[in-house]
């Protein structure tokens, strides 16, 4: 039976993600994340296996038996294993967390209970991110039960509250220290915060020194979302110590939450900023209190930033890369911004980067990413650092001594030996006080999105990485196969999948060089379908002009003509001229226009039959429009009109050569 329930998993998770599903924390990436997460828990209590890589191995299984088949799972194999051991290897410490948490939790349950509070399996979820499903899996394999109508109450009550909550990040940036607050705290010799741990630890234990409400100083803060719904304010909180990482060189801040060690209150940080050494955390109080020397756990968004260290690392592999391909000394980073969802990064060139360049650089940050270059961080005394061969910084910026350096690639203890060796300029080494990732693997794959001109002398790259970078590529993927599909399209069909793919190229996020080369072949295949729709056009004009005129020369005693047209509108008119130049004809021109949705229709009634009164323009379309629907508009000597029931066609043309008559009688 277990065997079963792995093999069920394994062939949905390969089929899934070979179908462009990613695990993730909404919609179908949801349902995706939770099946691997089952799975995976279900795999390690039932085999012992240690998560990490468990289902990847059974991917080639999956594709060895069912890829002739389905052959669409065979072509992202290593794709589909690299994020299976990406979402195992993260759902490993969440489960470690949460079943310690669950087991506490049951711990402080009332003797002879078995029904865990609905509350307690709300915290585990919206404090430590532990998932519901598994926590009622869990309590029922130790008989016990969860309280779900106190659970919904719990997460209705946490929605109503956040709808109502007035704090927020953006309320944040009220909350500053400014030249006052700061004296006030160096007088009351409150110490800089440590922040060392912000490199390595994902909690910290610390200890609150001091709550800003803005503008003043508060020995306890007491307004929570849960106690004060409508009026919860933002608030600062510094600590003797942090792992959150204040907004700074271009890297985006952290948010998470400051949870006391007795589990009794929440502090949501949405926003880090360092003033003077002193790291403000500033954010609202979720439920409980919190007073000055109270022990919190200080936990980020690991979510947050995991992605954020991959794009500040992609960012010096960039910079690197651009001296590399375009071989210029005039390269010089102008500013930059690492966010969860993109970096950028502006540097000093003059020149336009061809779509080849971009592809290159692409390439080799890509290649330092295969290589899985180990990420060295180290601080040095700034006289030496600048010693460094190749060593890159920021024009203008004045560094800390000692300084920074981060080396990808490159031992900096082996740099510092001999710092003025030419072969450390093949290696980006930096001064940095960013965070970044181990290894260059961790940013799985790297995608230039954008290259731009931000001013005169001055480019801007955006990119992305990891999951940004592998919706780049599906995008790209799925684009191209739309491409591909307009040459074996034609008529009105191609018309309309030209008009919609050239807006979701233009929109769509994907590599810049991709882009360009689809580009290419959409621009081949419109260019001719152009040329081609032209001269069928003018073919259809030509033929129904000489439709026209040949009715006329083979019938000059008559009057009044009606003619079912195969051309557009447009061309309509061009016929329509013709009788009209001759003053002494009346016709009516109907066609079906190609997009095959409209009838287009159009009169025109010469001077000398206008004049007898008899037949009028304008009332002879309102005639045909009460068959083929829409609007018409003329007056005596000319009326046109369009309308949607392409089926009546031959009906509108009957009522066209009735009322025609009947004016005439």
């Amino acid at each position: 039976m277990a065997y079963r329930v792995i093999a069920d998993h394994i062939r949905t998770l390969t089929f899934a993600i070979a179908d462009a599903g990613v695990p993730s924390n909404e919609g179908r990436g949801y349902v995706l994340r939770r099946i691997l997460r089952r799975g995976a828990r279900y795999a390690r209590r039932k085999f012992s296996v240690e998560l990490g890589s468990f289902f990847a191995q059974l991917v080639d299984t999956v594709v060895d038996q069912m890829g002739d088949m389905f052959p669409e799972i065979r072509k992202n194999t290593d794709l589909i294993k690299e994020i299976l051991c990406e979402e195992e290897v993260s759902f490993a410490r969440t489960l470690d967390r949460g079943e310690r948490l669950f087991e506490q939790t049951v711990a402080k349950m009332p003797a002879g209970s078995t029904v865990i509070p609905g509350a307690s399996v709300w915290r585990l979820y919206d404090t430590f991110g532990f998932p519901v499903d598994l926590t009622r899996i869990m309590a029922e394999e130790a008989g016990l039960s969860v309280d779900e109508d106190e659970f919904n109450r719990e997460q209705e009550r946490a929605r109503e509250l956040s709808r109502k909550k007035k704090g927020s990040a953006l309320g944040a940036d009220n909350v500053v220290l400014d030249v006052h607050a700061i004296a006030h705290l160096n007088k009351q010799q409150v110490p800089k915060t440590d922040d060392e741990p912000k490199y390595n630890a994902r909690t910290v234990e610390a200890r609150v020194l001091a709550v800003f409400t803005g503008d003043k100083f508060v020995d306890e803060e007491v307004r929570s979302i849960a106690s004060n719904p409508d009026d919860v304010p933002v608030v600062g909180v510094l600590l003797d110590r942090t792992n959150f990482y204040a907004e700074q060189g271009g890297q985006e801040y952290d948010t998470g939450s400051l949870v006391s060690l007795d589990g009794n209150s929440e502090f949501t940080v949405e926003n880090v900023q360092v003033y003077g050494g002193f790291v403000l955390h500033t954010g609202f109080l979720k439920y409980g209190s919190l007073k000055i020397g109270d022990a919190v756990e200080a936990q980020y968004d690991v979510l947050r930033r995991l992605p954020i260290r991959n794009n500040h690392s992609a960012t010096h592999v960039l910079n690197f890369a651009l001296r590399k391909v375009l071989q210029s000394e005039e390269i010089d980073q102008r500013g930059s911004l690492v966010a969860p969802d993109r970096l950028r990064f502006d540097f000093s060139y003059s020149k336009a980067i061809r779509p080849e360049e971009v592809r290159d650089i692409d390439a080799l940050c890509n290649k330092a990413i295969d290589e899985n270059l180990r990420v060295f961080a180290k601080e040095v005394p700034l006289a030496d650092a600048h010693q460094i061969a190749g060593l890159r910084a920021v024009f203008g910026e004045v560094y800390p001594d000692p300084v920074r350096v981060v080396s990808i690639g490159a031992d900096i203890e082996e740099v510092l030996k001999v710092p003025q060796d030419a072969r450390w300029a093949n290696y980006s080494i930096e001064f940095c006080g960013g965070t970044h990732v181990a290894g260059t693997a961790d940013m799985k794959q790297f995608v230039i999105v954008e290259e731009s001109s931000t001013a005169k002398g001055i480019r801007r790259i955006v990119a992305v990485t990891g999951e940004e970078a592998l919706k780049a590529q599906l995008l790209q993927r799925s684009l191209a196969a739309e491409v591909k599909s307009l040459h074996s399209q034609q008529g009105a069909q191609l018309d309309a999948e030209i008009k919609r793919l050239a807006i979701e190229l233009d929109q769509a996020v994907i590599g810049v060089y991709d882009k360009h080369v689809l580009r290419q072949e959409f621009e081949s295949v419109r260019k001719a379908f152009i040329e081609a729709d032209k001269a069928a056009k003018a073919q259809a004009l030509k033929q129904a002009t000489e439709q026209v005129q040949q009715a006329v020369e083979q019938n000059p005693d008559q009057e009044v003509f009606v003619f079912k047209l195969a051309v557009s509108g447009k061309a309509m008119v061009q016929v329509a001229k013709y009788i009209k130049d001759l003053k002494t004809k009346a016709a009516y021109f109907i066609a079906v226009d190609e997009s095959g949705a409209k009838v287009a229709h159009q009169c025109v009634v010469g001077k000398q039959v206008l004049a007898r009164g008899q037949l009028k323009a304008n009332e002879w379309a309102e005639a045909v429009s009460q068959v083929v629907g829409g609007k018409c508009g003329g007056k005596g000597e000319s009326a046109q009109g369009s309308g949607t029931e392409v089926a009546r066609v031959d009906e509108a043309v009957q009522v066209a050569k009735d009322f025609a008559q009947t004016k005439q009688a």
